[in-house]
């Protein structure tokens, strides 16, 4: 029951509090008008019986008197009254018992009847009597009507007296259950007064008792406190409706202030990161302006070199120091400009040139290379680096053949560079290191050019916009390493 009122709307309520406590007041009405019409019914009983008795009395004088005037007047007016006095006095008789019974006072009324017939049928000869002019014959029934008239008239009054007592006693009765329901009506309106307005705090409560825990929890909003707990709402009204709806806005507003709070905590890390990126640049410039010490005399010195391997007919040493020259020239020069891939695939090129001169052929590298993508756009020292690291961190210690595969494609609107390498593999706890950063300083030795992978990802970045991608991908330990990097490619370049 409790249930389905709390699933009740405020105007569903308000009309069945209305209907129960009207019908409260209905029900009460109804008892106290039985009682009444009962106790009205009870004394129009008692006043009927002896005003039955009278009007019997009454009609049995009219009769009496008719009779007489008509022996009197043997006038037509006196015959009609008689007969009018006859036919009334008769529709009282029926009213009597005419049973055979023990109740002295229902025998009483037996005896008035079988009297007054008698009487009626004396009266009925008189009247023919005189019409005959037969005068000894009436006068002689006359005398004997008046005998039972009279006798008539004390049963009559004996009777009347008999049920004045008995209605006595019957009306002190009813007077006494008058009371008795004067005040079980008093105590019922008493009952149905403490009851309705028991039931009127009790609903007043259940509607109000929701709308005060809204108003304590909305101060609490305004004041600034999101932190207040779920308003319960155990009922579907419209203050349920009401309370559902402000609960759900101050989870949204705690649910933005907190999507509020990770955007900035995100732009915080942003900047901190742009930060460290520039930082990072900084150290990586110092690197290359302390590589490019008098890089002019470094250059001479090659060709110097160059031009005696080629006067003494050496040809292996002449390209081999042209090689490291155009490396160096590209290393001091292009480090922080704008190249294109193609350049930075000749780069790597010379790179392993000059690494099977030093390590007589040991390095077996491959090329796949989509000639159409030459022309494409990229910040400079993005591909030796990662060659260098192959060779340095993969295939340099290892027992079997080592073999690097450069690749370069186009997947739909991106291209794939893969520098892959069958040594020494990686784990995916040093996966993590490296494109965190957290090893730059470990490739920053005398077997680098000083240029860290997180260095070569941060400027992609850069240069792209955040559009670039950099993976690592390593089955485990000594089954080799492949790192692709992804970058967009822009129709204008196509």
């Amino acid at each position: 029951m409790k249930k389905k009122w709390m699933n009740l709307t405020l105007r569903q309520k308000l009309i069945m509090l209305f209907v129960v406590i009207s019908c409260f007041i209905v029900i009460v009405n109804l008892y106290t008008y039985a009682s009444v019409s009962e106790m009205l019914r009870r004394v129009e009983k008692v006043y009927t019986s002896n005003v039955s008795l009278n009007d019997l009395s009454d009609g049995l004088d009219a009769l009496q008197t008719a009779t007489s005037d008509y022996l009197q007047t043997k006038s037509s007016d006196a015959m009609e009254r008689y007969y009018r006095c006859e036919q009334e006095y008769r529709d009282l008789l029926e009213m009597l018992n005419r049973k055979a019974t023990d109740n002295e006072i229902l025998l009483t009324e037996k005896n008035i009847y079988g009297l007054s017939q008698s009487y009626l049928a004396l009266s009925g000869e008189i009247i023919q009597a005189k019409r005959g002019r037969n005068v000894e014959k009436y006068a002689s029934l006359y005398g004997d009507s008046s005998l039972l008239y009279d006798e008539i008239h004390t049963f009559i009054y004996s009777l009347n007296n008999e049920q004045f007592k008995n209605n006595s006693v019957t009306y002190r009765a009813l007077v006494e259950s008058l009371r008795y329901t004067e005040m079980i009506t008093v105590i019922v309106l008493l009952l149905v007064l403490i009851g309705n307005g028991s039931l009127i705090v009790m609903s007043t409560r259940l509607i109000t008792e929701p709308l005060k825990l809204l108003a304590e929890a909305a101060n609490e909003v305004a004041k600034g406190n999101l932190e207040i707990d779920q308003i319960p709402v155990r009922q579907q009204d419209e203050v349920g409706i009401v309370t559902a709806a402000f609960n759900q806005m101050v989870s949204s507003i705690r649910t933005y202030i907190e999507q509020l709070r990770i955007t900035m905590e995100r732009e915080s890390q942003l900047k901190e990161r742009e930060l460290m990126m520039q930082s990072h640049l900084k150290d990586a410039q110092l690197k290359y302006l302390q590589a490019q010490i008098n890089p002019h005399f470094l250059f001479n010195t090659l060709n110097a070199g160059a031009q005696l391997a080629m006067m003494e007919d050496a040809a292996k040493t002449e390209q081999f120091l042209l090689n490291v020259s155009e490396f160096f020239r590209y290393n001091v020069r292009k480090n922080n400009q704008q190249v294109t891939l193609g350049e930075e695939v000749r780069l790597v090129d010379n790179y392993v040139y000059i690494l099977n001169v030093r390590f007589a052929g040991e390095i077996h590298f491959e090329k796949e290379v989509d000639q159409s993508l030459g022309n494409v756009a990229v910040p400079g020292m993005i591909l030796q680096p990662l060659v260098e690291n192959a060779v340095n961190y993969g295939i340099r210690d290892i027992d079997w053949e080592g073999r690097i595969e450069l690749t370069v494609c186009r997947k739909d609107h991106h291209i794939s560079i893969s520098v892959w390498d069958n040594g020494a593999g990686m784990t995916r706890e040093r996966i993590d290191q490296v494109l965190t950063g957290a090893i730059d300083e470990e490739a920053a030795t005398d077997h680098s050019n000083g240029v860290g992978m997180r260095n070569v990802i941060e400027r992609l970045n850069l240069f792209f916009h955040d559009q670039a991608k950099m993976e690592i991908l390593s089955e485990g330990l000594d089954k080799g390493t492949e790192v692709v990097i992804t970058i967009p490619f822009a129709d204008e370049e196509e």
